[in-house]
């Protein structure tokens, strides 16, 4: 997930970094979930509101709404895989995925393609590639969308809101970055480092002294040269740079590998770990508190 208005050890990390791409990994333990039905299972998403500074949690099980530290409301009883998340703005979500248990059929594809929300979540509106495409990383730039489509392992890139899309090339994503200050220019992480496509997703270059990051993003409001970047690592280590990758600094870490990673400003993130808590840091990832606590 990203945010609005954008938004391991060398011995193990290719078995981890294999384990995401190749799905959605264990779900976690049964969440404090108001109502009836599964836990939120392993999340994919987390996003804040603009609306109301709602935490928003994308799972395996539904999209729920955070009402206290330790209980989240499925939202509109609707339990579908939501294997990509992003807040696009106020009360509005875009995501991908996969129907519920009870919408698969003969008639009904696995996959969603893109959908839209306009009321946080309550209704959903196809926008493209319904039953093709799986996207498991959508980010919004300006008025570029990209998204990592899982069938076909290539970054899509919209110019009209998801409507239509071009492909670009082949490669292995588990995240994306990107900003309106610089549309085109698209950041990745994959099994084999960071790399960055200024042309939209066709070419791609290494960026070469970045730490293995599992999951990226671009901060807004940069007012130096280059894009301000912060990312964690399979570890959970926060590293962030000044100069688009050039040089890193580290900042604090995670308790654990981040199963979702959203930056909501330049000192405002989120990180879901592996057993459904969400963490919030307002300083830029040097500490982090509990804002999600699985009632396990």
């Amino acid at each position: 997930m990203k945010r609005a208005g954008h938004r391991l050890r060398a011995g193990s990390v290719g078995v981890v970094l294999g384990l995401t791409l190749a799905g959605c990994g264990p779900a976690a333990q049964p969440q404090d979930v108001a109502g009836p039905g599964p836990g939120i299972g392993h999340v994919h998403g987390v996003g804040l509101d603009p609306a109301d500074g709602a935490l928003y949690v994308a799972g395996h099980y539904g999209l729920f709404k955070v009402t206290s530290p330790t209980t989240a409301v499925r939202v509109a009883g609707r339990d579908q895989d939501h294997m990509g998340f992003t807040v696009a703005g106020p009360k509005t979500f875009l995501a991908s995925g996969h129907p519920s248990a009870e919408d698969v059929s003969p008639r009904r594809p696995p996959h969603l393609g893109l959908i839209r929300s306009a009321d946080s979540g309550r209704t959903w509106k196809t926008l493209s590639e319904d039953g093709t495409a799986d996207f498991h990383s959508i980010q919004p730039a300006g008025d570029n969308l990209y998204a990592y489509d899982s069938q076909t392992s290539r970054v899509w890139r919209s110019l009209d809101g998801g409507a239509t899309w071009t492909q670009g090339t082949e490669e292995q994503v588990l995240d994306l970055g990107a900003d309106a200050g610089q549309p085109s220019r698209v950041y990745a992480t994959t099994p084999g480092g960071l790399k960055v496509s200024e042309d939209g997703g066709i070419n791609y270059a290494d960026v070469a002294k970045a730490p293995l990051l599992t999951h990226v993003d671009v901060l807004p409001g940069d007012v130096l040269p280059g894009d301000a970047l912060v990312g964690a690592d399979a570890d959970g280590r926060i590293h962030t740079s000044q100069d688009s990758g050039r040089t890193w600094s580290a900042a604090g870490r995670l308790p654990g590998r981040a199963a979702a990673f959203t930056a909501v400003d330049s000192r405002r993130l989120l990180a879901a770990l592996e057993d459904g808590t969400v963490l919030d840091s307002e300083d830029g990832g040097a500490t982090f508190t509990p804002a999600f606590s699985p009632a396990n």
